[in-house]
């Protein structure tokens, strides 16, 4: 299975457990599983259902000030935004409204309007999204293309440090998340974007347009 994100054939197998095998791509170093172990629309939507994620939920909306709390340092006061993959309760693009920063949403399942697609943005927030693309390779650098100048796309997904961490990590046993993510990953799309590059904790990350490749 070549690798979903950047194309690469012939990658070794990086982890194997009851369920699934994992591969790692030897040029982009996204670790992917395999169509065939994929959920289908229905049952990835139900896994969706499950999660309690309310707009008023302190503890949830504190999760997501780990993305909020630095995006609102880098913005503009009139910056525009889209919350990609909100999920059926958009909590981030309610806390950045509140802040003084209305964004537009969309979610596949749930806020399923392409308009929203085909504007430009200034910012653009993915909160653990990425790791349940099905195709990284047309999803990225469609939302990358929607970004203006200097625009920020900022993701927060839990990131892959090494196989003995990998081979006993939970992040990986839900059976939506189909691919993830490692500071190579990211480091790899940076180049090819020519984006600056910021890792924000351990599992925020910052690319924005325009610039040198700069890591922080």
């Amino acid at each position: 299975m070549p690798c979903t994100l950047c194309g690469q054939a012939d990658n070794p197998e990086y982890h194997r457990d009851k369920r699934r095998v994992y591969q790692r791509c030897t040029r982009c170093h996204l670790v992917y599983v395999p169509p065939h172990y994929w959920l289908s629309a229905e049952q990835e939507k139900a896994e969706y259902d499950l999660h309690q994620n309310h707009t008023d939920d302190e503890g949830y909306r504190h999760f997501l000030s780990r993305v909020t709390a630095p995006l609102q340092q880098r913005i503009t006061a009139n910056a525009q935004g889209l919350d990609f993959g909100c999920g059926p309760g958009p909590a981030l693009a309610q806390m950045m409204a509140e802040a003084g920063w209305p964004m537009a949403v969309y979610d596949v399942f749930y806020f399923p309007k392409v308009d929203v697609l085909q504007r430009r943005y200034d910012f653009i927030s993915a909160t653990e999204v990425l790791e349940h693309l099905h195709s990284p390779a047309t999803v990225l650098p469609q939302l990358w293309a929607l970004l203006n100048a200097r625009g920020c796309l900022a993701v927060m997904t839990k990131l892959v440090k090494d196989q003995a961490a990998f081979a006993r990590w939970h992040y990986k046993n839900d059976p939506s998340h189909i691919c993830f993510f490692s500071q190579e990953t990211f480091h790899y799309l940076a180049g090819l974007w020519r984006a600056e590059l910021e890792f924000i904790g351990n599992d925020v990350t910052f690319l924005t347009k325009g610039g040198g490749h700069e890591s922080r």
